[in-house]
């Protein structure tokens, strides 16, 4: 375990070392807040962050393969993974210590946006109920997204395939869920919608915390951290 929290902290740590992470982490806040401002804090419109954890979903899109894309692909393309598969970690300490350091900035890069909370409060009587239902499932799409974007990272050694696979990975799942389901019509619906994340976040934005969308989130970020370990026994057996 401690090892595993030594590559999270330097992990996390490289990225407010490197000029990408506060970047995208000032994209993101900046995208955020202008629609906070355009979309959110207008008259007759209800205090409600909805709309934040909407278009969340899909700057988290863009911005969590961002963050995930160097994981292992840098490391490997520059020769520096060597060094760290030959110190005394196992690959599962590797994949879940860079996830965690990726996971800690994700969370550094959302704790900023609480302010939209405390402007609601000033302006209006927000529920904040929806709010912290809403926080909750920003947090987990973003580790589905993080979890995707590692093991993507491990297929390669090229950075920006790794960010393209993974855009284009939740585009064809949302695509064919939601788009597929609303084609076909029952029965076939009810399992595509099952497998679409705009769905579930947008029940969570709503408030409903389904212990269901909770579970679908963790399994398959889980699961996609499992195939990065697979990956990487693979290539050391290569």
């Amino acid at each position: 375990m401690s090892a595993t929290l030594a590559i999270a902290g330097r992990e996390l740590a490289s990225y407010f070392r490197s000029s990408v992470g506060w970047v995208v982490l000032a994209l993101y806040l900046l995208l955020s807040g202008v629609w906070i401002a355009l979309g959110t804090l207008r008259p007759g419109e209800p205090a409600t962050l909805r709309g934040f954890f909407a278009v969340s979903q899909w700057l988290l899109l863009i911005v969590a393969p961002a963050v995930s894309m160097r994981l292992i692909a840098e490391e490997a393309r520059s020769g520096t993974f060597e060094s760290l598969r030959t110190a005394p970690v196992s690959d599962w300490q590797v994949v879940f210590g860079k996830y965690l350091g990726a996971l800690g900035f994700l969370l550094c890069m959302l704790a900023p946006t609480l302010a939209y909370a405390g402007i609601l409060e000033a302006v209006a009587d927000p529920d904040y109920g929806p709010i912290g239902a809403g926080y909750l499932a920003v947090a987990l799409v973003g580790m589905l997204y993080l979890a995707v974007g590692l093991f993507t990272s491990a297929l390669t050694e090229n950075q920006v395939v790794s960010l393209i696979a993974t855009l284009f990975f939740f585009l064809l799942l949302e695509i064919a869920t939601t788009q597929g389901g609303r084609l076909l019509g029952p029965p076939w619906d009810g399992p595509l919608f099952a497998f679409s994340v705009l769905l579930r976040v947008s029940d969570m934005a709503k408030g409903v915390i389904d212990t269901a969308h909770v579970a679908f989130f963790m399994l398959f970020s889980l699961w996609f951290l499992v195939l990065s370990v697979v990956v990487l026994e693979f290539r050391r057996w290569r």
